[in-house]
């Protein structure tokens, strides 16, 4: 798909991403688009679900070239699933309130005419996923797989509908760390097994999650790896001082922080729940395999 030849393009626009802003700017990137030629095709629906089945016929029917998501990291880790190890190009236009995977992988979605230029024309790079397999089902991923007190916190900043994006997530850390004392873990990374104490593990295909939290810092898409880190079990005091250094990624010379890198990550803790993306995903125990070149995004 040459970048100068027409494109056709799927839409697809979170009506809650943003305060509402995705679906306005997805109506007027696709007037400009149109008017350039393009095939423009609208797949949202108020319904994500429906928005979805939507996406995945116009990929199976190749009506598609590029599909443009417009919303968070909820939106787009769906997004890469349906696109994930098809022909399909993925677009990220970050409209959401965190934004980690656009904030490296897509553009922001501020300016009409630079977000249909970006869809229009911007080159392709392929990068790996993740993807999380457990006996009942499997997930892909972008950014970040992680289970234990970050899943805690995701669930409780979901109850937090007044605040949004890093201050939602800050006070959702501050009400959970209130009674949280780590679980136990076994981590094992392409056979190196683990058996610790946690607060937090990590499983990272991406840097970031959290609405800026550099969690996996050193986390590259294209390198066929995963970044697996462990804070172990540490005093609440001990956390909240190491807490701030993780915006920055400066977290990784705590004594009580160890990373480790891996193809292959099988995580054990009974009875939890991981996320990916932010968004809700399998029960341990599952593996987590990195799939190298698995997506088409379109580069910034």
């Amino acid at each position: 798909m040459a970048a100068t030849s027409p494109r056709r393009i799927g839409l697809l626009a979170n009506p809650n991403a943003g305060r509402s802003r995705a679906a306005g700017l997805a109506r007027e990137v696709t007037a400009i688009l149109a008017g350039r030629g393009h095939t423009v095709v609208d797949l949202s629906d108020p319904d994500l679900a429906t928005a979805r089945v939507r996406v995945a016929a116009a990929i199976a029917a190749e009506e598609i070239d590029v599909l443009g998501v417009f919303g968070g990291d909820g939106t787009v880790h769906h997004a890469a699933a349906l696109c994930a190890q098809t022909s399909v190009t993925l677009g990220i236009v970050g409209t959401g309130t965190g934004n980690d995977n656009a904030r490296h992988l897509g553009i922001p979605g501020r300016d009409s005419l630079r977000v249909a230029d970006f869809l229009a024309s911007a080159p392709i790079r392929r990068i790996d996923l993740g993807r999380a397999v457990t006996e009942d089902g499997s997930q892909w991923f972008i950014g970040v797989l992680g289970a234990g007190f970050d899943t805690k916190v995701n669930d409780r900043g979901k109850t937090l509908t007044r605040l949004h994006g890093t201050p939602r997530y800050l006070a959702a850390v501050a009400l959970e760390l209130r009674t949280f004392t780590g679980l136990e873990y076994a981590v094992t990374v392409d056979g190196q097994r683990i058996e610790t104490r946690a607060m937090l593990v990590a499983v990272g295909n991406g840097p970031d999650f959290g609405g800026g939290m550099r969690v996996c810092p050193d986390a590259k898409v294209d390198d066929g790896l995963l970044d697996v880190l462990i804070v172990h079990q540490i005093s609440r005091g001990a956390f909240l001082r190491v807490f701030p250094k993780v915006f920055l990624g400066k977290h990784l010379s705590h004594p009580r922080v160890q990373l480790l890198r891996g193809r292959e990550v099988r995580l054990e803790s009974p009875g939890i729940y991981s996320q990916a993306d932010g968004e809700e995903c399998l029960p341990l125990p599952m593996t987590v395999h990195v799939v190298p070149g698995a997506l088409t995004i379109l580069q910034p």
